[in-house]
């Protein structure tokens, strides 16, 4: 029968989800053949949905990037493996509990009119220093921000032409050891316009994580307002982010079920 599996996307950031008991049922080489998007299935990445690791949840989440390297988190990808453990236990509303790399994520679900809603308490969102990288004379000034994976907020404008010209050489810089996710943000009152250089991916049409990162990093320079929801306008589509007075991010998005297949 092969290797059942199921396509979600968020926001266009797609997703193959793969249900199993043990986490070696999907490998850095057999993700890499999986998001291939000529030979294989096609994904920015896969999502191991596993047993839970503490009574309180509901499943535990393991994610691979199209590269096969294991980032710690994936907000897009979260929401859709709620979406996909929800609906298995036949269920449209209220709390679904997911155990992730980046720590426990408690998330709520509304799907009562098959709207695949999902708002996940991302947890705290460390906004740290500020860095300069030095790209042949160009500087690039960001801030860093851990949103349970790295982040480094540029603010400053850039073309799609110039995003695919640095966005790989600043995320894979010496400065970063385990190499950082890129955001270009434009912010506007009550809203940001972001594209994200996802480590391991490239460019994507929605980033969780970054969105969280980048609000985060809004509220501490004075450009959004702590509590208060904030439009993050992705090349997908808009997720709502909002950081409260304890630093957690609530992101709150949509996920879709495309088509359910088994691999060979």
């Amino acid at each position: 029968m092969g290797l059942a599996f199921h396509k979600y996307e968020g926001l266009g950031n797609d997703f193959v989800v793969i249900e199993a008991a043990r986490e070696d049922a999907v490998t850095p080489a057999l993700a890499r053949e999986l998001c291939d998007r000529r030979l294989g299935v096609g994904a920015d990445g896969v999502l191991l949905v596993l047993p839970p690791s503490s009574k309180a949840s509901h499943a535990r989440m393991r994610v691979f990037n199209a590269d096969g390297s294991i980032p710690e988190m994936c907000g897009n990808g979260l929401r859709c493996a709620v979406l996909h453990v929800a609906r298995g236990r036949g269920q449209t509303s209220g709390e679904v509990t997911f155990d992730t790399d980046a720590g426990t994520k408690p998330c709520t679900v509304d799907d009562r009119e098959g709207q695949g809603t999902v708002t996940v308490d991302m947890g705290l969102v460390r906004v740290l220093d500020e860095a300069q990288i030095d790209l042949d004379g160009d500087v690039w000034s960001m801030t860093l921000a851990d949103a349970g994976n790295p982040h480094a907020i540029v603010t400053r404008e850039a073309t799609r032409e110039t995003i695919d010209a640095v966005g790989p050489r600043l995320a894979t810089h010496p400065r970063f050891a385990s190499g950082t996710n890129v955001e270009f943000a434009t912010f506007a009152p009550g809203s940001v316009d972001l594209v994200v250089w996802e480590r391991g991916v490239g460019i994507t049409l929605a980033c969780g994580t970054g969105a969280c990162a980048t609000v985060a990093v809004g509220v501490a320079k004075g450009l959004c307002r702590q509590g208060e929801d904030v439009a993050v306008h992705l090349p997908g589509g808009v997720l709502t982010v909002s950081i409260r007075a304890d630093g957690h991010a609530i992101m709150r998005g949509p996920a879709r079920h495309v088509f359910s297949g088994a691999a060979r």
